[in-house]
Parts: structure tokens; sequence; C-alpha cells
């Protein structure tokens, strides 16, 4: 769009209502024309859809200015001079009761706009003539803005909707920690739990990511309460926190509350020493956490049995979180997943204490990708003696199945739920959108991959036709005996 600075003359009242009813005439006439014919089965009926015309035409009339009977001059701290645009009441009316209301009285309204949103604003003035709006990841967040302030409800909700949509594109200085940020700002709770959840699966790439020192105090806690976190290891969620509050200084009370969130006794004895020895930042706050690492210390030294006589395990600080290392599950890349059955095995450790740190469990896994529920399984017709009904391949679910290889008596007082990630490919970056849990009580998941359809190479479940799976076996300790008070 050409940028109009000079003066031109704005339409008079009544030529501004006849091309204010030319365009409703000329927008009507299009909708009728484009909606699907009725002529009760009349087979000369056709569709005549100029719409696309009709598009170009106000595109031409919002550069040329032509029958202009408004004007917008946008204002921004960034230029001194402002930005002229010659526009048509009737169609920023229609999109915008802001604007109904500012132009009903005046025919030329000053903006005042931050340099960020300005920079946006003629991509916006389009948006309100032509109904689209093409946008990259730093434009989502002033475009929002300016959705929102001048109550353009429909793009309001699509750029919100780009934003859920594009949480695993890649981006030098990352952006989903500022759109949470922003989320919580203007109050769009499904904004932000789909990108709580996206930083939670795919912590360990936010946490060597530029964006980590961003993360705002609230979120941190937010992210350190949850046992959901896929990381490598509870000490590399320790060495991140060190960072960053290195990095920010925060106050003595919230540099207690976040190291107070770390799970110590998910991290071995020999690396909580080294901690002490060389963590600046826990030797500045070892008060805080003293007694954590102590307790920390005995859950390594005691059997968990003994341990839980005196101590409630049965809360986050012993609850593991989703931890990729070999000790807690495994890899399982399955090729052509729509095809056969498979199977595999892994081992991991009974539990997170050092007392159980030699023994392993076996795990035997199966995969199906059309197991038939019961309600749907064949069963004999009264209507032919004999006769099997007939069941289509579609008509199965992927099912998989996690059950321990043996039994043994260690596993006393010990429970073990069970996660599976499914790796996705998204704008070039294998990431993990989709995670299913399930307990001790349950071998399987009773919603995995309802929604996918693996029979299409398409699908985002599938990497190259291939289903990649990673099942995490979380060993979870309970007491026995009432803790002593």
């Amino acid at each position: 769009m050409a940028r109009l600075t000079g003066t031109r003359p704005v339409a008079s009242p009544r030529n501004r209502w006849a091309c204010a009813a030319a365009f409703l005439l000329l927008l009507l006439l299009t909708v009728q024309a484009a909606q699907k014919a009725d002529f009760s089965g009349d087979s000369t009926a056709a569709t005549i859809n100029h719409s696309l015309t009709l598009l170009q035409r106000l595109q031409e009339l919002l550069q040329n200015g032509n029958g202009s009977d408004s004007v917008l001059r946008v204002r921004s701290a960034a230029s001194d001079e402002p930005k002229v645009f010659h526009t048509h009441q009737l169609l920023l009316s229609l999109q915008s009761e802001v604007f109904e209301g500012l132009l009903r009285n005046q025919s030329v309204v000053t903006l005042y706009e931050p340099p960020e949103t300005a920079a946006l604003f003629e991509k916006f003035i389009r948006y309100l003539y032509c109904g689209g709006v093409s946008i990259l990841l730093h434009q989502a967040i002033p475009m929002h803005q300016l959705a929102s302030k001048y109550r353009v409800w429909g793009l309001q909700r699509g750029v919100a909707e780009y934003m859920r949509t594009h949480l695993a594109s890649e981006s030098s200085q990352g952006h989903v920690v500022g759109w949470y940020h922003y989320a919580v700002r203007v109050g769009d709770a499904a904004l932000q739990e789909s990108c709580l959840q996206f930083l939670a699966w795919n912590l360990s790439a936010v946490l060597g990511s530029a964006e980590w020192g961003s993360v705002s105090v609230e979120l941190l806690l937010l992210l350190l309460e949850r046992s959901d976190l896929v990381l490598h290891s509870e000490l590399e969620l320790y060495t991140a926190v060190e960072g960053w509050l290195s990095r920010r200084q925060p106050e003595a009370p919230v540099a207690k509350r976040v190291l107070r969130a770390i799970r110590y006794p998910m991290i071995a004895p020999s690396q909580l020493f080294r901690l002490q020895a060389q963590s600046a930042v826990l030797a500045r706050h070892r008060a805080a956490v003293q007694d954590l690492l102590f307790q920390a210390f005995q859950f390594h030294a005691a059997s968990p049995l003994h341990f839980a006589k005196y101590f409630d395990v049965n809360c986050s600080m012993f609850l593991p979180r989703n931890y990729l290392a070999p000790s807690w599950g495994s890899q399982w890349v399955i090729t052509n997943p729509a095809r056969d059955d498979r199977s595999t095995s892994f081992q991991t450790q009974l539990g997170p204490s050092s007392h159980d740190a030699g023994k392993r469990v076996t795990w035997n896994v199966l995969f199906s990708p059309r197991w038939l529920p019961v309600s749907l399984r064949p069963v004999y017709s009264d209507s032919v003696a004999g006769a099997i009904q007939p069941v289509r391949i579609e008509d199965g679910r992927p099912r998989l199945v996690v059950t321990p290889a043996t039994s043994s008596p260690d596993f006393a007082g010990v429970s073990f739920q069970k996660t599976v990630l499914v790796g996705v490919r998204q704008q070039g970056r294998v990431l993990v959108k989709h995670a299913y849990s399930f307990h001790q009580s349950s071998d399987e998941a009773a919603d995995f991959l309802l929604h996918a359809d693996l029979q299409k190479r398409t699908s985002e479940y599938l990497i190259d036709n291939s289903l990649h799976l990673h099942i995490i076996i979380k060993p979870v300790y309970h007491s026995l005996i009432k803790v002593k008070k």
C-alpha cells in the first residue's frame, strides 16, 4: 500500500453515504452469488462466484484511496511523521465497533500506537478490507494487540490460534516464553495452558536456548511444581536453575522458593556431594535447603521401607519427573506402525533410591496397530449360522501394553507410573507433542493414539513413516507403615 502523507479532499456526506450504499450493495450481491444455489435438483443450476475479484477491488480502493470518506493518522514515537490511511467508514465499522464509534461524528482521527504495533498497522487495515493477513512469529503479539484494542474479534481469535499452532516453530531467540507471559497479561487461558504444556514437555530444548533467561519467577515456579517435565535428569534441571539464579539475582525469599522446588532425592549422592562442594548458588543459599539435602542423603542411605517409617514419601519431593536417562526408560522407533504387531523389552532401575540402584526391572512392551475393543470384536450372527459379522480394519485402534517380565518381593512398597511420549516433527524439529500416562493398576493407556491415523504417511504422529516413542517408568515409593510424628 502506498503511504499517503499529502492532503486529499474528503468526500461530502452525500457522497460518503452513496459510496457506503454502493459498497453494501456490492457486498450483498457477491454473498448471494457465492452461496450454493438450490434449485430443487435442477441440473442447470450453477454458482457464479466473483468474490476474489471483489477482494482485489477492495484492496485497490484501500491502496488508491478512491471514494475515501475518512482518514486515519497513526502516530508513533519511532517517527515524527504520522502514517496516513484514506479509508472507508463502512468497511471499518463493519469489522470494528471501536472504529464505528470513532468515526461516527468525525472523518479525521489521530491514533497513537507503540512502534511495534504502528509497524503492522498497514497489515491490520488491510485485514479489515480483505479478511486475511499474513504474519510472522515476531508479529503475532503486536497483531493480537491491535485486534484486541480495536475489538476485531475474528482477527484476535485467528492470531491466538496461530500462536497455539506455531509453538514448535524454530526462531533464533525463542518465542514460547514471551507468548506465555503475554497470554498471562491479556488473560488468554487457552494460550497460556498451551504454552505451559509445550514448555513442560520440551523443557530440555528450552533450557539450552536464549529464552530460558527470560523466564519470569512465576513461570519458573509453575514449571518446577510439575511432575510431567520432560528432561534428561533432575541434575540437568538444577544446573539450569542455578544459571537462572546467577543471571537474575532475585531476592533471598524468591531464591529460597526456587531452590526448594528442586527434587534433591532424585539426584545421586555423588552428584549431591559435588554440588555442595562446587555450586556457588548452593553455597550462598545453603541454609535455605540444608534440611532438604540432609533428607536426600538419608533417603539414599536407608532402605525405602525403613525410610518410609519416618518420612512421608507420598509427596512430590520423592516423585520422579519424566526423565529421559536410560535408567528410567527406553526409546522405541516402530517402522511402518500400521502393519504388524511389534514387541520389545528393556530394563529400568527399581527405584530412585541408591538402595535400589543395582536392582533392575525388565519390561515387556507390546504394540498393536489394529487392536479391537470388546464392543467391536467379531461375533457369530444369529441370522446366518456360523457367519461372522464383518469387521473393518479401520475400526481398530492402536494399543500399547507395558508389563513387568517378572514379579519380585522387592516390588513391595513400590508402584510404577508409566508415561509414553510421542515425538513429532514440526518445523524441522523433533519435539514431544503427545504424552500418555497410566498407572500400575492398568497395563495400557485407554486413550493411546486414539485420534492418530497411522495409515497415512502424512500423519503428524509419524516421522519418515515411523512412530517415535519414549517409554518412561516412574517408580513411586509408598508408606506401608504410618509415619511417626
